[in-house]
Formats: structure tokens, C-alpha cells, sequence
């Protein structure tokens, strides 16, 4: 979503309708390729996880920097440090997923020799990995693919180097609010015809817009099979009562929960709010009631926005430890609980 790197939110702008760029024509039976062998998605519930984020908010005309990390390391220094902060996601939080950005710059360059760490000792440690592609900065940030001649041979890389790790996914694109809601189909189509060997139930397909709703996805056959992934925030309304805010996010969905996971959702957590106690004036607290409780009952899986990132006051977790041992401490417990409960576990908050 679109964040400042200190942590405030930009008002939500409306998707561009019109907005576009052209993109090669490509017929409907190579659109629709041949997907690889793979069960349709049944269900969310397995993904319960948190992104970890650039403090830069994952928009980089550069190297990514994960928080805690440094891109002067080599690949078993970013190891080492990877391993104990996704230990850490698992011990503070029970999460099982971690969702990670991607970009020409870091993946076509050097320091994918050591980014590759993160992504191996997430998967390692029995996580799932969800790796998508952010746009650039200044007027990159468009909601467009910055450059089609670097963006492919990025992703020809990534999924050469793991299409055979059945705990990666792929999300072609974060946010592709450029993008008609047809426009958008068109390219997420084309990506699953361009690498037929990646199974589609390991593919998400950002919903349109913002991520902002996955129904024109969801009804598009040439998808058939994939996850879907959905962007929501308590920010995109001044304010909204609890039962307002289960049926935003209902309204968003359709009636393709069961293919759906919220890869981004999150509200401020270092503000000190307690999100266990119902607090009707409260819109934060409304909204992420409302959301884990909706992803409970729908049985949809979640991936907070976000577990860690620098100086993000939505961040769940901050680093703590050296900078060679990182570990990480859990900023608002009342949040964690919410998350947990939005993953099938804990009780419910207090009446």
C-alpha cells in the first residue's frame, strides 16, 4: 500500500480507470496457457503469516534493504540474520508465512547473491514465502510495471531459481492500480502463460486497483487456479463502525473468500491502542475487529502489514538483539492476539 517511511498514511486515491499502458496484444489460448498439475485453492486458512518490509516502504530505484538487514552482506551473513528474524516471526507471533518484495534492481544485479539468503532460510525454517514485485519510486510510482525490458528477465530468474520450492509463491505484481481492472487480467494472464511450469496454486494474482478487490480477477477463467491476493485499511475511511467495515471488506471479496488472502492489512500499533477491548469510537479498533474476525469465520488466511519494518508505527514487531543477532519484540500484544484470532487461534476479545 501506499505509506510514507515515517509511518503516516496517504488518503487513498481512487483506482485509475484510465490510466494505461500498452501492453503487447496476446491471444486468448496463450493467455490461458496450460497450467501446470495442481489442486484449485480450497481454502486460505494455511497462510498466516506477515510482510517484512524496506523501511523505504519497498519502493527502491535500488537495492532492497529488509529491515535489520544490510546489502553489504554476503549471502551467509544475510542468512544468519534472516534465520533469527523469521525465528522470531514464528516465536513472538506463531506466524507460518512471510511475504517479501522483489525488484529488478536487487534481483538482475549483485546483491540477489546474498537476497537469495532470505528467501532460502524462510523456506528452510518451514515457512511459506510469498515474493512480489514493488514499482520504484518518484514517478515510478505509477502502478505500472516501471520497465517490461527488466521486469521479465527478473522474474525469469526468480522462478528458475525456485519453482521447484513448493513453500515459494509468486504475486506478479504489488498494487497495480494503473492498470484497468481488464488491463490488469491481461498481464496476470500473460504471466501464467509465460511460465506454465509454475504450478497455479502457487501463484497469487493481486486483486485490482490497490489490491483493493479481487472480484474481476476472481470471475476471469484464464486465472483458474490461482490464490488471490487482497489489500485492505482502516485508513481508507476516517471512519467506519465495525459492522461498516464487515461489509467493506465483504463487498471486496465477492464470493471468492476461499481463494483470497489479505496480504496486506494493518492498522497502528505503537500508538498504544488495545485492539482485545471493543471500542465503538475507536475506527482502528473497529476495523481490525472486524477484519480477523471476518478472516475467522470465512476461513481466509492473512499476511499482516506490517510484521517488521523500521519506523512504521503499523509495524507488529521491532528489532531488538545486536545488529549481527537480531531478534525482535512484539509491539502491542492486544495486535498479536487480533492476528492470532483472525488465524483460527486464541479467544475473543473482551465483551
Amino acid at each position: 500500500m501506499r505509506k510514507t517511511p515515517t509511518g503516516n498514511r496517504l488518503a487513498f486515491r481512487l483506482r485509475a480507470t484510465g490510466a494505461a499502458v500498452a501492453i503487447a496484444a496476446v491471444s486468448g489460448a496463450m493467455l490461458a496457457g496450460s497450467p501446470a498439475s495442481a489442486a484449485a485453492p480450497t481454502g486460505t486458512s494455511q497462510f498466516r503469516g506477515v510482510n517484512w518490509a524496506d523501511p523505504r516502504d519497498n519502493f527502491a530505484d535500488d537495492y532492497l534493504q529488509l529491515s535489520g538487514l544490510s546489502t553489504s552482506d554476503n549471502y551467509a551473513q544475510t542468512y544468519a540474520k534472516s534465520s533469527r528474524i523469521i525465528s522470531a516471526f514464528r516465536a513472538n507471533l506463531g506466524a507460518n508465512t512471510v511475504r517479501l518484495p522483489i525488484n529488478p534492481y536487487t534481483v538482475n544485479g549483485a546483491y540477489w547473491k546474498s537476497y537469495r539468503a532470505v528467501i532460502d532460510a524462510a523456506s528452510d525454517r518451514g515457512f511459506k514465502v510469498i515474493v512480489s514485485y514493488w514499482e520504484g519510486t518518484g514517478d515510478k510510482r505509477d502502478g505500472f510495471i516501471d520497465d517490461v525490458a527488466t521486469f521479465w528477465p527478473m522474474w525469469d530468474t526468480v522462478v528458475k531459481a525456485y519453482k521447484h520450492d513448493p513453500r515459494v509463491y509468486f504475486e506478479p505484481m504489488n498494487e497495480p492500480h494503473g492498470y484497468t481492472d481488464a488491463q490488469w487480467a491481461d498481464i496476470a494472464a500473460k504471466w501464467l502463460a509465460t511460465y506454465p511450469s509454475v504450478p497455479r496454486n502457487r501463484v497469487f494474482v493481486s486483486g485490482a486497483g490497490y489490491n483493493d478487490h479481487v472480484t474481476t480477477v476472481c470471475a476471469d477463467p484464464r486465472l483458474k487456479g490461482t490464490y488471490l491476493s487482497l489489500h485492505h485499511y482502516g485508513f481508507w475511511k476516517s471512519y467506519a463502525t465495525y459492522d461498516q467495515w464487515v461489509a467493506d471488506l465483504k463487498e471486496r471479496l465477492g464470493d471468492c473468500a476461499n481463494r483470497t488472502v489479505a496480504d496486506e492489512f494493518g492498522a497502528e500499533m505503537t500508538t498504544g491502542l488495545n485492539y482485545n477491548v471493543p471500542t465503538p469510537s475507536s475506527n482502528p479498533i473497529n476495523f481490525i475487529q472486524a477484519d480477523t474476525d471476518t478472516f475467522r469465520k470465512l476461513g481466509m488466511g492473512s499476511v499482516y502489514w506490517p510484521g517488521l519494518r523500521t519506523d512504521d508505527i503499523y509495524s507488529m514487531q521491532k528489532l531488538t538483539g545486536t545488529t549481527d543477532r537480531p531478534w525482535l519484540e512484539t509491539t502491542n500484544q492486544s495486535g498479536a492476539d487480533r492476528l492470532a484470532w483472525g488465524w483460527g487461534r486464541g479467544k475473543p476479545v473482551k465483551s
